[in-house]
């Protein structure tokens, strides 16, 4: 816990505070005060820049003037070349082809050099590395290192300074980065708070690993939560561990639900989110969790163009 007091001191200087505001629709359709935490309003649009910012700045003076890497589904690179471009930093970021044109258009025009390469995430990992040796860069690991978990944990600092009598945080399971850093500080605090994570229906490598036991390779298949794909390594370090003691319900959504829930935050808070921001919402709205008590969703991030977005809503704006 220490090491996310460590980050919160470490980010002062860097990041604002993100918004946390109720939704009263979701409030009056649950029965209990639900509020969103906006990290989407991070300038990177997305909670991944606290970690990337953290690991950053944790870095000896000799490995910043190398420069750093980074493999990622789109967040997690932009995070990295904003970051990187604030400290100074040389960047290399490298993408799967399955990451949408508008994250690639957006790490091109982020100052970082792009790579694209591979199948899956896991696939341009390995090419990330085997640059980063060669060219003696430090990777920055999208969420299996304490330093990126302990930067997402300050998001459960937030909200238990705005919202001390939260009973439930609801965020979506991927590689676990997040939900590490969030479980770590709320059930350090309080072991009650329930933690839930939401993954894809199909693709849901951490969900399904859990349930194994071990760390799975697993299939992506096209979503529209495309941030929530990509695996957790099978010599996964940290967060596999860290989801199976701190995360308490986990549950999948399918593809409807996941852009009804975009479709809401778009139609009632004139939010612009990307398919992972929105599957707390959309797993509210169709009962897959029913919280007991004042409840944080986590809006992680707004990784999506405009076109894009209107062509998954459009559908579902006269059904939330």
């Amino acid at each position: 816990m220490r090491s996310v007091w460590k980050a919160r001191h470490r980010l002062r200087d860097h990041l604002e505070k993100t918004p946390l505001i109720e939704s009263p629709i979701l409030s009056e359709h649950s029965g209990v005060p639900i509020y969103l935490k906006l990290e989407t309003m991070q300038p990177s649009r997305s909670f991944k820049l606290r970690g990337a910012f953290n690991f950053l700045l944790s870095l000896t003076k000799e490995e910043k003037n190398r420069g750093v890497s980074t493999f990622s589904t789109g967040n997690h690179g932009l995070a990295v070349a904003y970051a990187a471009n604030r400290l100074g930093m040389r960047a290399v970021i490298f993408v799967s082809e399955s990451v949408p044109e508008g994250k690639k258009a957006a790490l091109r025009d982020s100052g970082a050099e792009l790579v694209v390469t591979g199948k899956s995430q896991d696939e341009a990992g390995e090419a990330c590395h085997e640059r980063s040796q060669n060219e003696g860069l430090t990777v920055v690991p999208p969420f299996d290192h304490p330093e990126i978990i302990a930067g997402q944990g300050t998001i459960a600092l937030e909200i238990l300074e705005e919202l001390p009598e939260v009973e439930t945080v609801a965020a979506g399971l991927s590689g676990g980065g997040l939900l590490a850093g969030i479980g770590m500080a709320l059930k350090y605090t309080d072991p009650t708070i329930t933690v839930t994570g939401i993954s894809v229906e199909k693709g849901a490598t951490m969900d399904e690993s859990i349930a194994a036991g071990k760390p799975l390779e697993i299939p992506e298949h096209p979503t529209y939560a495309d941030s929530l794909l990509g695996g957790i390594g099978l010599d996964n370090q940290y967060t596999f561990s860290a989801i199976q003691k701190y995360v308490d319900v986990r549950r999948r959504l399918a593809e409807a639900d996941i852009a009804k829930g975009m479709a809401f935050l778009y139609k009632y808070h004139h939010l612009v989110v990307e398919g992972a921001a929105a599957v707390g919402v959309g797993a509210l709205l169709n009962g897959t969790i029913q919280p007991q008590g004042a409840a944080a969703l986590v809006v992680t991030g707004a990784g999506i163009d405009v076109e894009s977005h209107s062509e998954i809503v459009r559908d579902y704006l006269d059904g939330v």
